[in-house]
């Protein structure tokens, strides 16, 4: 009787250190965490250091807040229909404001979902308005061009500001076709 006493109890400390292991999470600086229980997303974020959920039917999503750098490449036609290929580093980041709905609108990181595509549909539209010959002559306004489309692309989060801040893009090794 003893015995089974003993082993109950320890199976009940070793329960509870269970659940309480799993009750704290902690957010690193530079990410805010996303309150996820049962499927369903709370609207506020969780800002760094410890967070508490619920064990085993929640957890916390950690979104990136930090500037972040991709690199791409892509090729558009010019107004006289010369192929340009060009490599674009993207500067971006996600606003605190916006963490939550990007979380439940974008699976995973932003930038294939959501910026990839519109880099690529702005610079297509702005080179297509330019010869050849002035898109590889004025490479800072064809930036200035493109980052402005970009920016109107990606829209506005719930609270009215930007969805993403695209803080900048750098055009490089920017090639004509052979003909």
């Amino acid at each position: 009787k003893k015995l089974s006493i003993f082993i109950g109890a320890g199976l009940l400390i070793f329960l509870l250190v269970l659940a309480g292991s799993q009750m704290t999470t902690v957010i690193e600086p530079g990410y805010r965490g996303v309150y996820v229980m049962l499927g369903k997303v709370a609207p506020e974020f969780k800002g760094e250091g410890l967070a508490i959920k619920a064990p085993f039917i929640a957890s916390i999503q950690k979104i990136s807040v930090r500037q972040q750098t991709e690199q791409m490449q892509t090729e558009c036609y010019s107004a006289d229909l010369q192929q340009v290929k060009a490599t674009l580093r993207i500067l971006y980041r996600i606003p605190e404001s916006t963490v939550v709905a990007i979380y439940q609108q974008f699976e995973g990181d932003p930038f294939p979902t959501l910026i990839a595509p519109r880099v690529v549909e702005a610079l297509k539209e702005v080179a297509s308005s330019q010869s050849a010959e002035m898109i590889v002559q004025q490479r800072e306004r064809i930036k200035v061009e493109t980052l402005q489309a970009i920016r109107a692309k990606i829209g506005n989060g719930p609270s009215g500001g930007p969805l993403l801040i695209v803080e900048d893009i750098t055009l490089s090794d920017l090639a004509l076709s052979p003909e």
